[in-house]
């Protein structure tokens, strides 16, 4: 966290993956608030503990109703609900039943979210257009779309509806990102680091204070200086995240 503050940055979205996680975040976000804030979602691929060990499999229908109960108990300290989405990976999704299951997990956690007023922060790894099929159908107008791995021409779809990319600091070995920047206007991009994955350097734990690798790449592809960037992202930031910005403003007036 330290680092993360002196690399300039001002708040830390904690993201969990499986309701397991819940307490911890909220109990971390609590301890630091002034600055970690918590999001809470159900994402769509899932880890089975064994002594065999650990397997990754695609989220079942039946995991989503105390997702839902613990975020409606707990929505009004959330910046928004995610990380949720679909993953349609093939070694996670094995039959057409899988791809039902994410769709439902996402459906009622975006119906949820629209229903609090809280943006949605969503995965959509292999599965970039049907993810954003299925949120333009049930009418989501407020969303994050983390990392996306799509091609630049079916992100345009998404910020058509409105919705904002994040792009982390694997942007510095990724063409696929990097053509996502080259196109998209910048003010439908987000920074983002996804710590500890998608870190500028393959197979290193990434960290909060990687934040400013994403901007003097996407600084460099747009041909802006990294002030111009940080300014304008931020700003989209604090616009897709309300209860962020109040944060920021309330941490630098203390």
């Amino acid at each position: 966290l330290e680092r993360a503050v002196s690399a300039q940055v001002a708040a830390v979205v904690v993201v969990p993956e499986c309701l397991a996680e819940f307490n911890r975040v909220m109990e971390l976000t609590a301890k630091f608030s002034d600055v970690l804030v918590p999001c809470l979602g159900l994402h769509p691929v899932q880890q089975d503990s064994s002594e065999e060990g650990d397997t990754e499999r695609s989220v079942r229908v039946e995991e989503v109703l105390p997702v839902l109960d613990f975020i409606r108990r707990e929505h009004l300290k959330l910046v928004g609900i995610g990380e949720v989405g679909l993953d349609f990976t093939p070694r996670f999704v094995k039959k057409e039943d899988d791809k039902a299951a994410q769709r439902h997990v996402l459906t009622e956690q975006a119906k949820l979210a629209m229903s609090l007023d809280l943006p949605l922060n969503v995965h959509s790894r292999s599965a970039g257009r049907p993810t954003l099929q299925l949120l333009k159908s049930l009418g989501v107008e407020k969303a994050l779309m983390h990392a996306f791995d799509g091609r630049a021409s079916v992100a345009m779809s998404g910020v058509h509806m409105g919705y904002y990319f994040s792009i982390p600091p694997s942007i510095v070995h990724s063409e696929q990102k990097q053509a996502l920047v080259k196109q998209l206007p910048l003010d439908h991009l987000i920074l983002e680091t996804d710590s500890p994955a998608l870190g500028p350097v393959k197979q290193t734990r990434n960290e909060p204070a990687n934040l400013e690798i994403s901007c003097r790449e996407v600084a460099r592809i747009k041909g802006l200086s990294m002030e111009e960037v940080w300014e304008i992202t931020t700003r989209n930031a604090h616009r897709l995240f309300p209860k962020l910005a109040r944060l920021v403003s309330k941490t630098k007036s203390d």
